[in-house]
């Protein structure tokens, strides 16, 4: 390392990113990623496992919605 670095023309904050505008990587279980793959290859289906996933998610979140909100 140097001993002295030159930040004078240095711009604060020009790599920050809300941490709402961040796509994580999510990783799933080994059987429950294999069970989904499977799934997907024997429909031959045209969806990708991200999809399938957030669609899932998304149905999780109605049902809990109706059950909080009866």
């Amino acid at each position: 390392m140097k001993d002295e670095y030159d930040f004078s023309n240095a711009e604060q904050g020009k790599f920050y990113r809300p941490i709402e505008e961040l796509d994580l990587p999510i990783y799933l279980e080994p059987e429950v990623k294999d069970f989904f793959i499977k799934t997907l290859r024997n429909q031959r289906s045209a969806f990708s496992l991200t999809e399938i996933v957030n669609a899932l998610l998304k149905k999780d979140i109605e049902i809990s919605n109706k059950i909080t909100n009866s």
